[in-house]
C-alpha cells in the first residue's frame, strides 16, 4: 500500500490593479514553480487534476484571467480586454506573489499570454510546456476563416457570425471533437465553462478578445526569435485531432526549437481532459529532467 498522499490544492484570490484574480495553488513554496495558463473558454478549472498531479515535487500556480472563471469580470467599458492587458495583469499578479522564476505550461489563449511574458522576461522562464497553444500560422487553418473575417471587419454582422461558437453546443464541441472515447470526458468541464460564458456581457467581452487575438499573430515572428535565441527546454504535448489549432502548428515549433520534445496525442483541443493519463507522465518526466 502506497503512503503517498495527494497534495492539497488551495483556492485563493489576489488583489491586482483593482481586480480580484482567482488562482489555484499547491505544492511547497520554494520548490521549482510551474505556472499554468489556461485557454478559452476555460479557466484554471481545466487544470484541476494537473495541479495536484505535479504538486508533490513542484510549486504550482494556475490563475484565472480577467473575465474568465472566478476572476473579476469588469465591464468592457472599464477594462481593455485583450492579450496585452492580460500580460500586465499576470505580471502584476506574479509580482504580488513574489514569483520570479517559472516553467510555463500554456494552452490555447495561455500560449500568447505566456510567450508575451517570455518576451518581456526571458530570464525568468525555466521551461516551456505547450499543449495545443499556437505560435505559427501553420496551425491556423479552416477553423479560423470566420475569425479572420472579423479581424478584417469588426462589424456587428461579423461578431454575430461567431456568437454560436459560444453556445453550449459550441463549447461542448471544443471538448468532444477529435476524441475517440467521449466517455473519458467529464461533462462538468464544458458546463462549467458555459456557466461563465452565459454571464450577462461575457459574450461581448469574448468577442473583443477574439478580435484582439490578431495582434498575437503579428507577434509570431518575435515569438520565433525568442525561441531561436533562448532555446528554452520545451515539451510539446498536442492533441493531434485538434480542429482549432491544427497539428501542423505543433510541428512548426521544431523549426525554431529543434531540441523540443514533440508528442502527438490521440485527442482534440482539450487533450488534458481525456488523456491526462498520457500527458501527466510526460510532463512530470520532462520537468524532472530539466528542473532537477
Amino acid at each position: 500500500m502506497s503512503n503517498r498522499t495527494t497534495p492539497v490544492t488551495y483556492h485563493r484570490t489576489a488583489a491586482v490593479e483593482g481586480l480580484e484574480i482567482f488562482y489555484r495553488e499547491a505544492g511547497e513554496p520554494g520548490a521549482p514553480l510551474v505556472l499554468l495558463l489556461h485557454g478559452f473558454p476555460s479557466s484554471s478549472h481545466m487544470y484541476r487534476h494537473l495541479v495536484p498531479a505535479l504538486a508533490d515535487r513542484y510549486h504550482v500556480i494556475a490563475p484565472d484571467l480577467p473575465g474568465f472563471g472566478l476572476s473579476s469580470m469588469p465591464p468592457r467599458e472599464e477594462f481593455a480586454y485583450g492579450f496585452g492587458r492580460f500580460v500586465d495583469i499576470i505580471e502584476a499578479f506574479l509580482e504580488k506573489l513574489a514569483v520570479t522564476r517559472y516553467a510555463l505550461y500554456v494552452m490555447d489563449y495561455g500560449a500568447p499570454v505566456g510567450f508575451r511574458l517570455a518576451l518581456k522576461h526571458p530570464d525568468r522562464v525555466t521551461a516551456l510546456i505547450i499543449q495545443n497553444g499556437n505560435a505559427y500560422e501553420d496551425g491556423m487553418q479552416e477553423f479560423w476563416s470566420a475569425t479572420k473575417a472579423l479581424w478584417a471587419d469588426n462589424s456587428q454582422a461579423r461578431r454575430n457570425a461567431i456568437r454560436p461558437f459560444m453556445s453550449l453546443e459550441g463549447t461542448r464541441s471544443q471538448y468532444i471533437d477529435g476524441v475517440s472515447d467521449i466517455s473519458r470526458l467529464d461533462p462538468a468541464a464544458w458546463l462549467h465553462d458555459q456557466y461563465f460564458l452565459d454571464r450577462p456581457g461575457n459574450v461581448d467581452i469574448q468577442l473583443d478578445i477574439i478580435y484582439d487575438y490578431r495582434w498575437n499573430v503579428e507577434l509570431y515572428p518575435q515569438f520565433h526569435a525568442y525561441f531561436r535565441k533562448h532555446q528554452p527546454p520545451t515539451l510539446i504535448s498536442w492533441g493531434r485531432n485538434d480542429r482549432i489549432f491544427a497539428v501542423e502548428g505543433a510541428r512548426a515549433f521544431l523549426r525554431d526549437l529543434p531540441r523540443a520534445e514533440l508528442h502527438l496525442i490521440d485527442s482534440g483541443h482539450f487533450a488534458l481532459e481525456d488523456k491526462a493519463d498520457e500527458i501527466v507522465p510526460l510532463v512530470r518526466g520532462f520537468l524532472d529532467r530539466v528542473l532537477s
